[in-house]
C-alpha cells in the first residue's frame, strides 16, 4: 500500500529543516548579544523531525513504528499513553504486536522516549484498538471496539496489571465513521463522538441523486455527542444519553480555560460528484467548511440536512433535502460554528495550551490536527498540518496559522503521504505532542527561542481561496527508484482487446480528474496502488469483477454501492457524467494498470 512505503524524503527534509531552524532562531534574536545568539542556533540541534515550524519552536521524533497512532494522553509523571487502531481504514494491513494501547516514557530527557510498553486488548484477544483514550484519577481510559473501559494505573509501573473495566458498551460500529473518541471533565462527566455511518444520511450513501432519508432515522443513536459517567460501570449505549446532535464526525474534543467544551466537525462530501447540476467541479474542492463547533446540551449542529458554506458564512440546506446551494431552509435554525476551514482538511484532533512554556499567544486559542484531504482531487490536496485558531470566548479571531507542517513529505495525497496528524496532547514540561496513524511516528514540539517573532506566524489558507490547478501526477525518474524501474517505464503500454492506445490515454486523463469530472485517483491513488478508502488496481486482485476489460467497464457504469473490505462506495460512473467512450475509456486504463 502507498501509505506504508519506505521513507523518501526523510533525509532531504532533514537537511532542509536543520537550515531553516537555525535561520528561524537566529532572525528572532538578532537584537539579543552574540552568547544568546549562539545558544539559539543550536537550539535546534536535535531536530529530527523534518516540520517546518515558527521561529523558535523545535520537534524531534519522540517515538517511531508504534502502529496506527490516533489519539494520545499525557499523565502528570510525564507518561504519554497512545491508542492506536487497525481494520479495514488502514487497509486490513498487519497489526503491531502486543497490546493496542502504548506507554511512552522519556527517563534520559533527551526528548526522545527510551521506554516503550504495550498494554491492553491483542489482535488474539479480538481487539481492533480505537481513538479515543483518557486519564481520569487512577485510571486510564480507552475505546476499544464497541466499548470505552478503564484499566487501574499503580505506583512503580507505568502500565496497568489489572483488568479492564467496562464504562460502556454497544456504541455502535461500521459505516462511514466507527471511531469513538471521547474527554472527561473534571467532574468524571464522560462526552463520547458516535460518528455518523453515512456521508449525507442518503437513501444510497454516496450516490449520484440519492434523495436524503426524511427524517434521518440515524440520528437516533449516530452523528452527535453522547454523555456518560466515567464513575460508573457497565453503562449501556442507548438514545437517552444523547447530549448534541447534528454532528458529522466530531473527533477532536477540548476545554478551554473557562470550561467551555469545543469539538470538530468533518464536514460531508461529494457535493458536486452527487450533485454534478446543482455544484461546479471546483466547489468538490471548496465546498464545505470543515468546523469547529462550541458543544452545548442538547445543540443542533446541522448535519444531514446542513453544511456551513465559508463564502456565505451561514449554514445552508443540503441537496439532498431541498438544498440548491443558497436555500437556508431549517437551517436557520441551527448552531454555526465557532470557527471555520479550508474544506476537507479533515480535523482530527483538538487541544488547549494551558502551559507556560510557549509564547503567550498560543494560551489563547485551539491547535488543530488536520488530518489532510482526499475529496478536493482533482485539485491539489491540502490539510496535513497542525494549525493554531486564536480565540476570544466563544468564537474564532481571524483565519487560523500553519503551526506545524510538513508531515506529508514530497506526496500530498491519502496514497502518498509519508505521516498524516491525527492526535494532540500537552505534556506537564510543556511539549505539544502530535501523533501519525500512517506510520505510528510521534512528534514532540518544544519552545527554546526567546522573544516570539510575530512575523514567523504563517496564515492559513483562506476558507475561501480557490482550490488550485488541476493537478497531474508528481513527475518520477523514468527509472523510478530501484535498478529495474526503467524496464517498466519504458515498456508498450498495455492495450485490452476491443480498445487502442489512444482509448488508454483519455482514460488515464479521465482518472487523474483532467476529464469528465471523476476523481478516481482520489479513492484509487494516483498509480492505482490504492488507499484505505479504495482497492489496488495495479494487481491481479479484482474484488468486483474478473478482472477482464468487459468486467471492468460494467463496475464503473453500475458503481459499488456496498464495499466489501474498503471505507468508500463508489458511485456509478465514479458520481461523475461519464459518456459511454468515457466509461470504457477509463476501463482501458485501469486494465492497462494491471497488466504491466
Amino acid at each position: 500500500m502507498g501509505w506504508f512505503g519506505r521513507n523518501k524524503a526523510f533525509f532531504t527534509l532533514l537537511g532542509v529543516i536543520g537550515a531553516v531552524c537555525v535561520f528561524g532562531s537566529l532572525a528572532s534574536v538578532r537584537s539579543q548579544p552574540k552568547a544568546a545568539m549562539a545558544a539559539a542556533s543550536e537550539a535546534c540541534s536535535n531536530d529530527d523531525s523534518g516540520l517546518k515550524l515558527p521561529a523558535g519552536f523545535c520537534a524531534t521524533v519522540f517515538a517511531d513504528g508504534i502502529g496506527h497512532a490516533r489519539h494520545m494522553v499525557a499523565a502528570a509523571n510525564g507518561v504519554l499513553y497512545v491508542n492506536t487502531w487497525s481494520g479495514r481504514y488502514y487497509g486490513n494491513g498487519a497489526t503491531h504486536e502486543g497490546g493496542f494501547l502504548v506507554a511512552l516514557q522519556d527517563k534520559a530527557g533527551a526528548g526522545k522516549a527510551d521506554v516503550d510498553e504495550r498494554f491492553g486488548e491483542t489482535v488474539a484477544s479480538g481487539g481492533h484498538g480505537g481513538t479515543g483514550i483518557g486519564l481520569y484519577k487512577d485510571f486510564i481510559y480507552a475505546e476499544s471496539n464497541d466499548k470505552i473501559v478503564r484499566y487501574p494505573l499503580t505506583s512503580g509501573s507505568i502500565v496497568p496489571s489489572g483488568a479492564a473495566e467496562t464504562i460502556v458498551s454497544g456504541l455502535p460500529l461500521g459505516g462511514d465513521h466507527p471511531m469513538h473518541p471521547f474527554i472527561i471533565d473534571k467532574n468524571g462527566e464522560m462526552y463520547v463522538d458516535v460518528g455518523t455511518a453515512t456521508n449525507s444520511c442518503q437513501v444510497k450513501n454516496r450516490t449520484l441523486n440519492s434523495p436524503g432519508i426524511n427524517p434521518c432515522r440515524e440520528l437516533e443513536t449516530r452523528g452527535g455527542t453522547w454523555r456518560f459517567d466515567a464513575n460508573k460501570l457497565d453503562q449501556t449505549f442507548s438514545p437517552a444519553e444523547r447530549y448534541a446532535t447534528g454532528i458529522r464526525n466530531g473527533e477532536g474534543y477540548a476545554f478551554d480555560d473557562a470550561g467551555r467544551l469545543f469539538v470538530t466537525q468533518h464536514g460531508r462530501d461529494q457535493l458536486h460528484m452527487n450533485w454534478p447540476e446543482l455544484y461546479k467541479p471546483e466547489e468538490e474542492a471548496t465546498l464545505p467548511a470543515e468546523e469547529v463547533v462550541l458543544l452545548k446540551k442538547g445543540g443542533d449542529y446541522g448535519w444531514p440536512e446542513c453544511y456551513y458554506d465559508s463564502f456565505v458564512r451561514k449554514l445552508v440546506l443540503a441537496p439532498e433535502y431541498g438544498g440548491d446551494g443558497k436555500k437556508i431552509g431549517v437551517c436557520a435554525e441551527k448552531q454555526e460554528p465557532a470557527a471555520a476551514f479550508p474544506a476537507h482538511w479533515a480535523p482530527n484532533a483538538l487541544v488547549h495550551y494551558d502551559k507556560k512554556e510557549f509564547p503567550a499567544r498560543y494560551r489563547k486559542g485551539l491547535f488543530v490536527a488536520f488530518h489532510g484531504s482526499w475529496d478536493r482531487a482533482p485539485y491539489p490536496q491540502q490539510g496535513y498540518n497542525v494549525v493554531f485558531q486564536p480565540m476570544s470566548g466563544e468564537h474564532a479571531v481571524g483565519r487560523c496559522e500553519v503551526f506545524a507542517s510538513g508531515f506529508a513529505g514530497a506526496v500530498v495525497s491519502p496514497g502518498g503521504a509519508e505521516h498524516r496528524p491525527s492526535g494532540l496532547a500537552v505534556g506537564p514540561d510543556g511539549a505539544l505532542y502530535v501523533s501519525d496513524d500512517i506510520r505510528g511516528r510521534i512528534y514532540r514540539i518544544t519552545y527554546r527561542g526567546g522573544p516570539f517573532d510575530e512575523k514567523s506566524v504563517t496564515a492559513c489558507e483562506s476558507a475561501t481561496a480557490a482550490p488550485g490547478p488541476v493537478a497531474s501526477a508528481a513527475a518520477k525518474p523514468p527509472e523510478g527508484t530501484h535498478p529495474n524501474a526503467g524496464a517498466a517505464a519504458n515498456a508498450k503500454v498495455a492495450v485490452p482487446e476491443g480498445a487502442t492506445q489512444k482509448m488508454v490515454a483519455l482514460g488515464e486523463r479521465i482518472y487523474r480528474g483532467q476529464v469528465g469530472g471523476a476523481a478516481c485517483a482520489a479513492c484509487h491513488g494516483d498509480r492505482g496502488q490504492g488507499t484505505p478508502l479504495g482497492p489496488p488496481l495495479d494487481g491481479k486482485k479484482w474484488l468486483w469483477s474478473d478482472g477482464s476489460f468487459a468486467g471492468i467497464t460494467k463496475t464503473i457504469n453500475d458503481g459499488v454501492a456496498q464495499p466489501k473490505e474498503y471505507r468508500s462506495p463508489m458511485p456509478a460512473k465514479g458520481g461523475a457524467q461519464l459518456t459511454d467512450e468515457q466509461v470504457k475509456a477509463v476501463a482501458a486504463y485501469v486494465w492497462s494498470l494491471s497488466h504491466r
